[in-house]
């Protein structure tokens, strides 16, 4: 079952009686202060947000299952560790909004050290979304990672970092929700 909440001008996620049949969700550039009450959304494997309200990643740590995770426009997170607990995760997209891209604008984490903790993770796009020190050295020891996407890090960095491993610049899937195409 799928739940698809598309610019929303609530404040809050709306109820959902059947949340535990859920397994994709979508919120699409809603008004909602925070995405706390996705917790309830105890089997899903897909969730793509757009425009993340919250300061840190608590919110989406709680759903265990997930298996990928799309997040555009996540301003005010700048600590990755939450995402630790997401140890089903394969695919995870971070994105800063594409207008961003032409002015410059990055999104700076702490680290991306908690990515590299994440044992089944394959693939990863990190765009605008870089630490201070502008490197990926970090996700040298991340088990199962194939391929990394980037953008907003030094050439210098990316061919360092593509020569040094066995990682490449592949596309990842996209989720099986036809509707979100």
């Amino acid at each position: 079952m799928i739940r698809d909440f598309v610019r929303d001008k609530a404040k809050t996620l709306p109820a959902d009686d059947n949340a535990a049949s859920v397994t994709a969700v979508r919120v699409w550039h809603c008004n909602y202060a925070t995405l706390k009450d996705l917790s309830r959304y105890t089997n899903v494997r897909t969730l793509v947000v757009a425009t993340y309200p919250d300061a840190d990643l608590d919110p989406i740590a709680a759903l265990s299952r997930l298996e990928y995770l799309h997040l555009v426009h996540l301003p005010k997170v700048v600590d990755l560790t939450p995402l630790i607990h997401l140890q089903q995760l394969r695919i995870l997209r971070l994105e800063t909004l594409p207008g961003w891209d032409g002015a410059g604008k990055v999104t700076t984490v702490k680290s991306l050290e908690p990515l590299a903790r994440l044992a089944r993770l394959t693939h990863l796009e990190l765009f605008g979304i870089r630490p201070a020190n502008k490197s990926l050295s970090d996700l040298e020891s991340a088990p199962r990672l194939t391929s990394v996407r980037v953008s907003k890090y030094p050439k210098r960095e990316t061919t360092r970092f593509y020569t040094q491993t066995s990682i490449n610049d592949s596309l990842p899937p996209r989720p099986d929700v036809a509707d979100w195409h």
